[in-house]
């Protein structure tokens, strides 16, 4: 039992941790910064906080319009219930710690883009260029309804840029920018999750030694 308690104590930590630092990162955002405005972190021209929001998937992909949006609103409600129970089976069967850690990324960042997507809309006035700061809890209402709301992205990392010779199909002539994708701290969190999983835990989704009590770490 007292192991248990100890990968629960870790887990709990990690997901309120990551949730706290999004929202609290996202909350500054919305009412400190206008749409599209950004800074340097710490004077350099590849590394900046870049205010966007999206209405679909992570780093700032969009996703069927309106009814695509709710698709995926509701798929992420499904699959942060699921990760749930996946984190209690684990547990129950005394998986590794670092792999229930490596879940519980997941599941921080998912609900932390769950709450901007299921609360936002109705918590926030509308973010606009060259305008005001959003307002939280503004006198009309927010911007959106429920399940509507919109993502908060903000790094942003355009490490360098080159432009496609003329002479190469499809992309000749173009300008490539990596990394472009412009993301939060919840998106963080999940590819961080899904990397670990990848690098250190491909055993578990490979053979079925994940269904038996694991030694710990």
């Amino acid at each position: 039992m007292t192991d248990q308690r100890q990968k629960i104590t870790w887990v709990t930590v990690v997901i309120f941790t990551i949730l706290i630092l999004d929202q609290s990162l996202k909350l500054w955002i919305k009412t400190n910064m206008t749409y599209g405005e950004e800074f340097l972190l710490l004077g350099q021209s590849w590394a900046r906080i870049h205010f966007v929001e999206n209405e679909g998937m992570a780093f700032g992909m969009a996703f069927g319009g309106q009814w695509g949006k709710i698709f995926l609103t509701l798929f992420r409600v499904l699959a942060a219930v699921f990760l749930i129970y996946l984190m209690r089976t684990l547990i129950q069967v005394k998986e590794r710690t670092g792999l229930l850690i490596s879940i519980g990324l997941i599941f921080a960042g998912a609900v932390g883009n769950i709450i901007d997507s299921l609360f936002y809309g109705i918590l926030f006035s509308s973010s606009t260029a060259y305008g005001d700061p959003a307002v939280l809890f503004p006198e009309g209402g927010g911007y959106s309804s429920f399940l509507m709301g919109k993502v908060v992205d903000m790094f942003y990392f355009p490490l360098f840029e080159f432009t496609w010779p003329e002479w190469l199909p499809f992309w000749g002539g173009n300008t490539f920018e990596f990394f472009k994708p412009v993301f939060n701290i919840a998106d963080a969190a999940i590819t961080t999750g899904v990397a670990l999983l990848l690098l250190f835990y491909r055993d578990f989704f490979m053979s079925d030694t994940s269904k038996k009590p694991k030694e710990e770490e």
